[in-house]
């Protein structure tokens, strides 16, 4: 980044006031009426109504609009583990994309926790403040176990938006390029170099979604992860393939799709062009990609590409997934977001990408048009149909599996 981009980040956080977020009033508070019917004594009423029936919080207090998000810092986008105030601005930036998008009022929670355990009953004690949670930037393997048990103890929707956000998207884009390449996802051969929190629920949604677990390939520092190996994690071992191969030379021969989240210029351009016709890379280290865009297009005439960044085409960016997800989570009150959730999050987001694009798209990127493609197989984050498509699928799945705790509102979505 230059010197003058870094101080405009730095001063569109301290300027006008610091941060991005704030609290806003959504009830009068100008009279002596309004304030008694605000605080003392009005406000013994909801409280009443609470104690008699816990629900009555969704009636009565902001709990059903109310996502926090929640980090220890322990692995701040591609700095590392800095620490729990170290994360803030990216956290206070996750509320701010959840109010922007969806319409979610979010607050966000740093924990200074000793261990995993610490950040769970810290996180499960407040819980019920909030209609959901969405759990951001947490080191891997841990955040698999605080994630787990989180759901487990508490009654909202608990969503680590590091894996499975990023997962929904990497999804859906991959769903289009295989279309796009004339391949089908249960024949696909696919490489995946990386495997932390992202990866992982990359792969394990890809295969839900018809992906077969003897196709994928997932590499990690130690090489490919096979089922000779002695080392792996429980989260490592659900991948663990028969295979001779061992690196990523070796695998990437005659692969139909490249998965990236790891680190940057680590696929080259000799091991793109052993991939198979019409190759697929999705390079999703950030800033630098596992390999650059222009390289390899320069590389690949047939390639189909995504990136984490937004001046490259495809950009696969969580925004896409996680505000509508939890729009339609908190609409029909599910208790969680499950897998067919998700996986009517992908097909959603998919299926959007093939629709006639808007024109407050294209004004918006500057574009005279634009169609579902080799360069657009993903929507892009401002197309304003991406609230009512991704919440009502979400919603009707919460429904249809039995988590929602409301119908569906009428003439849904808003």
């Amino acid at each position: 980044m230059s010197q003058d981009f870094k101080q405009a980040a730095l001063d569109y956080h301290e300027f006008p006031r610091p941060g991005k977020i704030s609290i806003e009033l959504t009830t009068p508070a100008e009279t002596s009426r309004d304030l008694s019917l605000a605080y003392s004594p009005g406000v013994a009423e909801p409280v009443r109504e609470i104690a008699k029936d816990p629900d009555a919080a969704y009636r009565y207090t902001g709990k059903g609009n109310l996502v926090a998000v929640i980090s220890n810092g322990s692995a701040i986008l591609g700095l590392g583990d800095l620490g729990p105030l170290a994360s803030k601005p990216v956290m206070e930036g996750k509320a701010l994309l959840f109010k922007r998008f969806a319409g979610v009022d979010s607050i966000d929670i740093e924990v200074d926790a000793e261990s995993p355990q610490a950040f769970i009953d810290t996180v499960a004690r407040i819980a019920d403040t909030f209609g959901g949670i969405n759990l951001e930037d947490i080191k891997a393997p841990e955040c698999f176990e605080i994630e787990r048990a989180l759901i487990e103890r508490c009654k909202i929707p608990v969503f680590h938006d590091d894996q499975h956000g990023t997962a929904i998207v990497t999804a859906a884009g991959m769903i289009n390029a295989l279309e796009l390449a004339g391949k089908k996802l249960e024949e696909a051969k696919i490489v995946c170099l990386g495997a932390g929190a992202a990866a992982s629920a990359c792969m394990k949604l890809l295969i839900n979604m018809g992906a077969k677990v003897e196709n994928i390939y997932m590499i990690d520092r130690k090489g490919v992860i096979h089922s000779g190996r002695d080392d792996l994690t429980p989260e490592k071992a659900a991948f663990a393939t028969e295979t001779e191969l061992r690196t990523l030379d070796q695998a990437i021969e005659g692969a139909d799709a490249f998965v990236g989240l790891s680190g940057p210029n680590l696929l080259s351009p000799e091991n793109l062009l052993k991939m198979a016709d019409n190759p697929i890379v999705f390079a999703c280290s950030n800033p630098d990609p596992e390999i650059a865009y222009d390289l390899a297009k320069a590389t690949r005439s047939d390639l189909i590409m995504a990136t984490g960044r937004s001046d490259y085409p495809n950009q696969v960016n969580n925004v896409l997934g996680f505000p509508f997800i939890f729009r339609g989570a908190l609409d029909v009150r599910a208790s969680a977001i499950n897998e067919e959730m998700k996986a009517a999050a992908v097909r959603a987001l998919a299926e959007l990408t093939k629709q006639p694009v808007t024109q407050e798209v294209l004004d918006a990127y500057g574009l005279e048009s634009l169609e579902f493609g080799r360069e657009y197989i993903l929507p892009k984050a401002t197309d304003s149909r991406l609230l009512g498509a991704i919440s009502y699928a979400v919603a009707q799945a919460a429904i249809d599996t039995g988590v929602a705790r409301l119908p569906m509102p009428t003439n849904y979505p808003l």
